[in-house]
């Protein structure tokens, strides 16, 4: 079993529950375990301005599927939320789903370049990443603390937790 952390991020519909919902499907793919869920976090949108803000959580998970077959697991659960790619970047979605690390492996591959090539620069990854691994290593760039106090994350607020959480713990 290998340790990976997935980026969740949605700005269309019912955002909370998309990305919550897209954390139990995670949890749902073949020989893969939940471990940590961070908490859900309102992010100004990246790239193109002119679009709702995001709601974004980083889910970590032990896996025994390969990066690829994690890949397109993640793709699927995209689909099946309303997700097209077509091509367009940072644009309104229905739900976002990013391999963020993979181990510590280095990966680059058509599609799938891990860890994440923007990790280090976005706030909406860093700050849930950061709030259940903060010790974690990123290959080649340091621990996800140290990448946190770099950057600006003021803009970004952490949510309260939605009742079917609170319900889950109970």
């Amino acid at each position: 079993m290998i340790t990976a952390f997935i980026g969740l991020g949605s700005n269309l519909g019912d955002s909370r529950r998309s990305v919550d919902q897209a954390a139990q499907r995670i949890a749902g793919l073949a020989s893969t375990q939940l471990r940590q869920v961070s908490s859900q976090y309102l992010t100004p949108p990246w790239g193109v301005q002119q679009q709702p803000p995001f709601i974004n959580a980083v889910v970590e998970i032990s896996t025994s599927l390969g990066a690829p077959a994690l890949l397109a697991g993640l793709l699927e659960i995209e689909r099946e939320a309303g997700r097209v790619r077509d091509g367009s970047r940072w644009g309104p979605r229905p739900l976002d789903l990013d391999v963020l690390l993979y181990g510590q492996q280095i990966i680059s591959r058509p599609g799938l370049c891990v860890p994440h090539p923007h990790l280090a620069e976005r706030a909406f990854v860093l700050l849930p990443l950061a709030e259940i691994a903060p010790l974690q290593q990123v290959p080649g760039l340091g621990r996800v603390a140290d990448l946190l106090a770099r950057i600006d994350f003021s803009a970004c607020t952490r949510l309260p937790p939605l009742l079917c959480d609170e319900e889950r713990v109970a």
